[in-house]
C-alpha cells in the first residue's frame, strides 16, 4: 500500500532543474596546498576559529548565505560555522533531474543511514550491516527530493526529502535536510524520520 501511493507522488511531483539554492554542495578553491579553509564562529574575519576545511575539499555542503552574501553558513562536527564564499565554488549537478550525489541521510533512535553515490545505493544500520539498494525511481523539485529505493524483491526503502533545517537530536549541528523514510517489507511498514546532508569532508 505505502509503495503505491509513494510511486504515485513521484509520478505526480514535477521534475524540474534546480536553480542555485541552498543547501548546496561547494568545492574549496583558491586556498594554497599548505594551507586551509578557516571555518569562523560568525560570518566576519575577525571570529574566532570553530574549525578548518582542506584546501583541495569537495562536497562541502553550504546552508545558507549571511545578509551580505560573503559568507556561507557550513557544518563543524557538534555546530555550524561560516566560511568565506570566496574560496569556494558551486559544485554543478551532472544532471539537474537527478539527486545530487553524493548524498547521505540518517536518523537516530534506531540509528540508520542511507547513502546515495553516482553508482548505487546503500542501506546500512546495527542489525543489518551495509546492504546495497537499487534505485529504482526519483524525482526532483524546488522542495527537495523523492527517491525510491528497492533492497530486493519484497523490501522497499523510499525517501522523501524536504530543503527543511534539521537537528539529528544529539549535536547543535543544523542540517540543511529533512527526511521521512518509508519502508515496506513482508514483516511491515514502518517509517522513521532523519537528516540528510551533501558534506562529505
Amino acid at each position: 500500500m505505502i509503495r503505491g501511493v509513494l510511486i504515485t507522488l513521484l509520478s505526480l511531483w514535477p521534475v524540474q532543474a534546480m536553480a542555485q539554492v541552498f543547501p548546496a554542495s561547494y568545492a574549496v578553491t583558491g586556498v594554497a596546498a599548505d594551507d586551509v579553509l578557516n571555518i569562523r564562529a560568525e560570518p566576519s574575519a575577525q571570529a574566532a576559529i570553530a574549525g578548518e576545511i582542506a584546501p583541495y575539499a569537495m562536497n562541502v555542503e553550504v546552508l545558507s548565505l549571511s545578509p551580505d552574501g560573503k559568507w556561507g553558513r557550513v557544518g563543524v562536527p557538534e555546530g555550524n560555522g561560516w566560511v568565506s564564499m570566496s574560496y569556494l565554488d558551486l559544485t554543478e549537478a551532472e544532471d539537474p533531474t537527478l539527486v545530487q550525489r553524493p548524498l547521505s541521510c540518517f536518523g537516530t533512535e534506531p540509528f540508520w543511514s542511507v547513502s546515495l553515490y553516482p553508482g548505487g545505493a546503500e542501506y546500512n544500520s546495527p542489525e543489518t550491516g551495509a546492504v546495497p539498494m537499487s534505485v529504482v525511481q526519483e524525482a526532483v523539485a524546488a522542495e527537495g527530493f523523492l527517491i525510491q529505493l528497492e533492497e530486493g524483491p519484497t523490501l522497499n526503502r523510499t525517501l522523501i526529502i524536504r530543503r527543511t533545517q534539521c537537528s539529528d537530536g544529539m549535536s547543535d549541528r543544523a542540517y540543511g535536510f529533512s527526511t521521512l523514510m518509508f519502508t515496506e517489507a513482508p514483516d511491515g511498514n514502518a517509517s522513521l524520520p532523519g537528516c540528510c546532508t551533501l558534506d562529505h569532508r
